[in-house]
């Protein structure tokens, strides 16, 4: 018989790994099916890229107060689940006649269910999981593998069921998101009520100006200084990897074809990584963690700079399914040890995921004319030094030490 850690555990990476499935079977197609199903061109895509971006900057940070709100209640992420559900029907019968017919309004619309169902829906998700994980006992991490493991199996199969019937992705996208409801459904986050109903008092007791607080404290700018130049530098540096990694190639063919298979290995090499990375983090500190993972992120972009051949790109390339793990089992234990833990949900999606779009999206303007008048190579260099001084900076800006922990915390992990 499951104790109720187990049973949690078990019953959450579930949840991880059908809302990944949902995700990946809906988007890692997506540019390929707007221009062979829909029809639209590289500029009608770029807008639905940058509408869809912003619709999540709009959803992010008031996701994350309303699930700060909601505490240990589940209501935010069974809507999240019901719009998965719905994501197949969206997709044939309402986006893609809407795009075909009615451009801007297909466009606004799926923004919005975008917005809410997924870009910001995952952080949602991805917090509330933490947060059972600290009264469960078990590490996130390793539930959070599950996620990668949903994301690249629906991957290596996407491409072959697209060719097939483009739709059967989207069907598959509403049945897997039936599991992610049933399996949410049945946790329970902890069995002792008076510590549900304290724990659900200290939630509803948040005030907006709680989360303004916030902004007042040494310890926020901080870890903002770490993720603006280290999280949001590298981001940049990704969006247009892929171009010069199938460049080092004898054609691009060929480099196009390799991005892929490596791809989903390295997606399977992250989910290990997710396993190993609580070990790791909490063998060297929260803080350490973050610094290790921008050490990685740095000596990856420096290297592809230095990088001459398929070799050794695609050894960068690998170095991801390490430093991501790492940086995001660290961010959620440096978030819970150093702030408010009922205020997690917002320090992730606004303090991690807002930040990193909005820096990333006035940077990308910078660093697409870097590519186009220096190059690749000397902008990777060049890149990687200012995330290395970064580093460097938040070796003294991140707190080595926790504050004293909230009632959330204050629970014996083991509630079995």
């Amino acid at each position: 018989m499951l104790n109720v850690s187990q049973r949690n555990y078990w019953l959450l990476s579930i949840a991880l790994f059908s809302f990944f499935l949902t995700w990946s079977f809906s988007f890692s197609l997506f540019p390929i099916w707007l221009n062979q199903v829909v029809g639209l061109g590289g500029k009608d895509t770029g807008i639905i890229f940058s509408l869809n971006a912003v619709a999540a900057l709009m959803i992010m940070p008031l996701y994350g107060f309303i699930q700060d709100k909601l505490g240990l209640k589940r209501h935010l992420l069974l809507i999240v689940g019901l719009m998965l559900a719905l994501c197949g029907p969206f997709f044939i019968f309402v986006y893609a006649p809407l795009l075909a017919n009615n451009f801007y309004v297909g466009v606004i619309a799926g923004a919005i269910f975008f917005g809410f169902a997924f870009s910001a829906g995952v952080g949602a998700v991805e917090t509330y999981i933490e947060r059972v994980s600290r009264i469960s006992g078990f590490e996130f991490g390793k539930a959070r593998m599950w996620g990668s493991i949903g994301w690249a199996t629906a991957t290596f199969f996407a491409g072959s069921i697209f060719n097939i019937n483009p739709d059967l992705n989207f069907w598959l996208a509403s049945s897997s998101a039936i599991i992610f409801l049933i399996s949410l459904l049945c946790v329970k986050p902890t069995e002792n009520k008076s510590l549900s109903h304290e724990l659900d008092k200290e939630a509803e007791a948040l005030r907006f100006s709680d989360v303004l607080n916030l902004l007042t404290l040494k310890e926020f700018w901080g870890f903002a200084t770490f993720v603006m130049g280290v999280s949001c530098i590298y981001s940049v540096y990704d969006q247009q990897f892929p171009v010069y990694f199938a460049s080092l190639f004898p054609t691009r063919a060929e480099g196009n074809a390799m991005f892929g298979y490596l791809n989903s290995f390295q997606v399977f090499l992250e989910a290990g990584g997710m396993f190993l990375a609580p070990f790791i983090v909490n063998k060297i500190g929260a803080k350490n963690g973050l610094i290790l993972s921008g050490i990685i992120m740095a000596t990856r972009m420096i290297g592809s700079g230095f990088a001459w051949d398929p070799i050794s790109i695609s050894a960068m390339k690998l170095l991801h399914a390490a430093e991501l793990p790492i940086m995001i089992v660290a961010i959620f234990k440096y978030i819970a040890g150093n702030f408010d833990p009922r205020l997690s949900s917002t320090m992730y999606l606004v303090g991690f995921q807002f930040t990193t779009q909005v820096v990333a999206s006035v940077l990308s303007i910078l660093v697409g004319h870097m590519y186009d008048e220096i190059g690749f190579a000397l902008s990777y260099k060049l890149l990687g030094c200012i995330v290395s001084l970064f580093v460097v900076v938040s070796c003294f800006t991140l707190r080595s030490h926790t504050v004293e922990q909230k009632p959330l915390h204050n629970q014996s992990p083991h509630l079995s």
